[in-house]
């Protein structure tokens, strides 16, 4: 069937009573949403004028509603992060990429973590692998990936330890990421473990 709306190029191809139909259907469009809709070639771009002008109040209004619960939510991780890694201990292993050599055993304790605000925070941290073990405070930035925190550090110098670039995500209890130093560098995982509460 090949219709031009209000005007019926193949009448006989066309159901008797499609055109009063069309036109009443306009008429009801243009009662209902505005005087300037009319026509039954106008009656579905009247629909959809009425339907974006109601979509967009909408939409703007669940903007207006939902960024403060957003903030709330992002509050809530960064407290939960303080918590979990407060007094907790990362165990795991690290490797270098093109040895042969199992992964080496790496270990971090971190007395107290702390927000210090935007992507900062402050790790007291006690690093130990290999012959190092030393005690460090570190401001790292740390970058969430949806609701999983990752320590993202770039040409980083770790006084006593070198320059390091890494990207260490954490979570449910479990590290894992990529480490380079100035000619080396692989991977690193392990997990999150604390002291059993009293």
């Amino acid at each position: 069937m090949l219709v031009h709306w209000g005007k019926v190029r193949h009448p006989r191809l066309v159901p008797q009573g499609f055109r009063a139909m069309t036109h009443r259907l306009a008429r009801r469009v243009a009662d209902s949403c505005s005087p300037l809709v009319v026509g039954a070639s106008s009656a579905l771009l009247g629909l959809v004028l009425c339907g974006a002008a109601n979509g967009g109040e909408d939409r703007s209004s669940v903007t207006e509603e939902t960024a403060p619960a957003a903030a709330s939510h992002q509050e809530a991780l960064r407290a939960k992060l303080e918590a979990d890694l407060s007094g907790a201990v990362l165990v795991g292993r690290f490797t270098v990429t093109g040895e042969q050599a199992e992964p080496a055993a790496e270990r971090y304790e971190l007395s107290a973590v702390k927000h210090l605000g935007k992507d900062q925070w402050l790790f007291q941290a006690r690093i130990r692998y290999g012959q190092h073990d030393v005690k460090l405070p570190l401001t790292l930035p740390v970058r969430w990936a949806g609701d999983t925190p990752v320590i993202t550090v770039d040409n980083f110098g770790f006084p006593g330890l070198g320059v390091y670039t890494a990207r260490v995500m954490i979570y449910r209890d479990h590290y894992a990421g990529f480490w380079t130093g100035v000619d080396h560098g692989g991977h690193l995982f392990g997990v999150v473990e604390r002291p059993p509460s009293e």
